[in-house]
């Protein structure tokens, strides 16, 4: 796909954002021998661009009236988060040091309490797209220019809450809500496929009223180009389905189910480092 969107430039700088993203993962998760290092690391590129390119926010003022919303429905992804506001300037980057340490600011599932640019806290599954719904709803009703965008995770898919949302959004033709599923087929205890399939998923929320529209999330071209050009379709909201690899960029980490929970020992994390360093 042509990079319609911008130059070159712009691409190769979202492209190191995400690296730098995927390097502070590991190290925090490391550091903090916490887990969902894999879930993270799938996520990189959709922070890059959501961050560095597609979201309408200041980091001198997080709680301007007029930013668009991000909720982070996997808020089990929280080091991911964390790290792009700490590179966006929201908060010191010397915060990402003590994640998930007793008495921090910054705790294992998404908090928003005291931590700028963290719209809600999160971390029970099926619930970010229904938070989403009500604020895209509010700023429809006030003809509000802002957005709200809810990135979930594949596996949340399974909540029937998630599909109660997706019901109300078109009916309410909410086109400035904007979900987002890191499809990286790999929940906490097995595949997706294995777990309750998802397929054929594109055309569920199709059939639910959806615009729908699939990518490769490690895209960077592909990724702004879908996301800077929204909604997909007047009058319905937009669903991103972002095909992802679980643990992407560490090798050893790639489409494996053991990297949901399991935090790197002292020789994988410098495995992990070398090879994040290394990389485009």
């Amino acid at each position: 796909m042509k990079d319609s969107n911008g130059s070159a430039a712009k691409r190769e700088e979202l492209a190191a954002l995400a690296k730098r993203i995927r390097l502070h993962v590991v190290e925090m998760v490391h550091a903090a021998g916490s887990s969902h290092v894999g879930t993270c690391l799938s996520m990189a590129e959709l922070l890059a661009v959501l961050y560095g390119q597609v979201l309408n926010v200041d980091p001198t003022r997080p709680d301007w009236s007029e930013r668009d919303r991000l909720i982070m429905s996997k808020g089990h992804g929280c080091a991911g988060l964390y790290a792009v506001l700490a590179e966006r300037g929201f908060f010191p980057i010397d915060w990402l040091q003590s994640f998930y340490h007793d008495g921090a600011r910054l705790a294992g599932h998404a908090t928003h309490h005291g931590i700028p640019g963290v719209e809600v806290s999160t971390g029970s599954l099926g619930h970010g797209l229904s938070l989403a719904c009500g604020m895209a709803l509010v700023g429809r009703r006030e003809e509000r220019s802002w957005r709200v965008f809810a990135l979930l995770s594949d596996g949340e898919c399974d909540e029937g809450s998630t599909w109660e949302a997706a019901m109300f959004a078109p009916h309410h033709k909410l086109d400035n809500l904007v979900a987002i599923v890191d499809y990286n087929k790999i929940q906490s205890l097995g595949t997706v496929k294995e777990v309750l399939d998802l397929e054929p998923f594109a055309a569920k929320w199709r059939s639910f009223g959806w615009s729908a529209v699939e990518v490769d999330g490690h895209d960077i071209i592909q990724l702004r180009s879908v996301l800077s050009a929204l909604p997909t379709e007047r009058g319905k909201p937009t669903c991103v389905i972002a095909h992802t690899v679980k643990g992407k960029g560490v090798s050893f980490m790639e489409d494996k189910l053991l990297w949901h929970y399991r935090s790197p020992d002292e020789q994988e994390f410098r495995q992990a480092l070398a090879e994040l360093e290394k990389s485009q």
